[in-house]
């Protein structure tokens, strides 16, 4: 039997433009840890060529190969042939998801995902009794216990990247600019971070609108579909898709804003992924050419609020698909460099994954806790009062590892950092 079936396979033409060089080795994160060709990308596109081919057939063992891998892109900054790798990653994803029956526990746990991150209404249910867990004592007495350790790997992992709940930061529909109106912006909440990361939300709004822009923040708005695409759950993301598009296209705006790297480099993709829709290609392609992260928005429409001082230490931490898949890289550094008494310095490895990668800490647990072990060790010589990163998944994942290894340095969003800047309130 083929391995793909003839609807989105991973296209020829992108697999033969690989040269084979190998340049794309020491910058993927399984190749780093394992030294395995078939675990870089290079050998992952041999395999989709051997299975294009026929010449393989869909095994477990051809599939773990493509579960272990990322999704981080950091192949595609260091390939000089330009190999557009995450369209090959998601189209063999899609075709695994279609074509190959996952294990019992496998299935549960990735519909348990699914049902639950990208359905902003059942977390929104499920953090009152995560607060209870936490404010009650439960939470410690369960991790001095031991407890976690009797439950499988990928269900503990979600207790461990649980974030410290607080009070919530909801953001108004419409927030109006302060001073002349310079832009009419939308802004994309996203799931976990608008249930859980909420205070970053809200500064995005308030920095906005202190550089003249009239924030649209639609609360109707549903999963932008980051997570279930770059997972091979290709149907339902083109639903989100399309749900996302006619939200925003009843906003008007000038710009839409994303404040998180994974979901941003996605709907910049919307126009592609929706190319054979007659309903929505055009619109899609519409939509994405007006898409820009935080960062890269306040940086081509330049500063007007004045920045207070801040003397600290920011070491900043690239998200992957910021750096790789957006090529947003220098702006968030301009951004922090901008405000007086920042120093800014760089993790080394920096194109390295923290480990986080979407769902991949839920499903390969062990990988990701290497990986964000990895990059705490690099963050501690360092010494900094803060790490900065542009991705909610980076924050919750570093801060697991950070705490690891008994540091407790702060991990925020960039967006915070200028934000207690313009506010002149400091950095909680």
């Amino acid at each position: 039997m083929a391995a793909f079936d003839q609807h989105h396979p991973p296209a020829p033409d992108l697999i033969d433009q690989c040269v084979h060089c190998g340049f794309c080795l020491p910058a993927c994160p399984t190749y780093v840890l394992w030294g395995e060709e078939v675990d870089s990308p290079r050998g992952r596109i041999y395999l989709m060529k051997n299975a294009s081919e026929g010449a393989t057939e869909m095994t477990p063992k051809w599939i773990e190969h493509f579960d272990t891998c990322l999704g981080c892109m950091s192949c595609m900054t260091a390939c000089p042939s330009g190999v557009d790798y995450a369209k090959l990653i998601e189209a063999t994803r899609a075709q695994i998801e279609r074509r190959h029956e996952r294990s019992f526990f496998e299935r549960l746990h990735r519909k348990l995902i699914f049902n639950t991150f990208p359905r902003v209404d059942r977390l929104r249910l499920l953090r009152p009794l995560l607060s209870v867990y936490q404010k009650s004592g439960l939470q410690t007495l369960v991790r001095k216990s031991g407890l976690l350790k009797l439950l499988p790997l990928q269900l503990s992992a979600m207790e461990t990247l649980m974030p410290k709940l607080g009070a919530t930061h909801p953001v108004s529909a419409i927030t109006p600019a302060q001073g002349v109106k310079r832009k009419r912006v939308g802004l994309l909440l996203g799931c976990v971070q608008r249930e859980f990361l909420s205070e970053v939300n809200a500064a995005t709004v308030r920095v906005l609108a202190a550089e003249g822009c009239e924030v649209v923040a639609p609360a109707q708005q549903a999963c932008c579909g980051a997570l279930l695409v770059h997972a091979g759950e290709e149907a339902p993301a083109l639903d989100y898709a399309r749900r996302i598009i006619d939200v925003f296209e009843r906003a008007e705006v000038d710009a839409i804003i994303t404040n998180a790297g994974g979901c941003g480099s996605n709907v910049k993709e919307y126009g592609y992924q929706l190319r054979e829709d007659p309903q929505y290609a055009e619109r899609a392609r519409h939509f994405s050419a007006k898409c820009r992260d935080i960062a890269e928005f306040l940086d081509e429409l330049g500063p007007r609020a004045p920045r207070r001082p801040l003397a600290m230490r920011v070491a900043y931490h690239d998200s992957c698909h910021l750096q790789h898949a957006q090529r947003v890289r220098t702006q968030p550094r301009s951004l922090l460099a901008a405000i007086p008494g920042v120093e800014v310095f760089d993790i080394p490895e920096g194109a390295i994954c923290c480990g986080s990668a979407g769902i991949y800490n839920l499903v390969q647990p062990r990988t990701a806790d290497t990986l964000g072990d990895r990059k705490a060790a690099l963050i501690a010589p360092l010494q900094p009062d803060v790490v900065a990163t542009g991705n909610p998944g980076c924050i919750l994942q570093m801060r697991a590892a950070l705490a690891r290894q008994g540091q407790t340095t702060p991990v925020l969003h960039t967006i915070q950092l200028l934000d207690a800047s313009l506010q002149g309130t400091g950095v909680v």
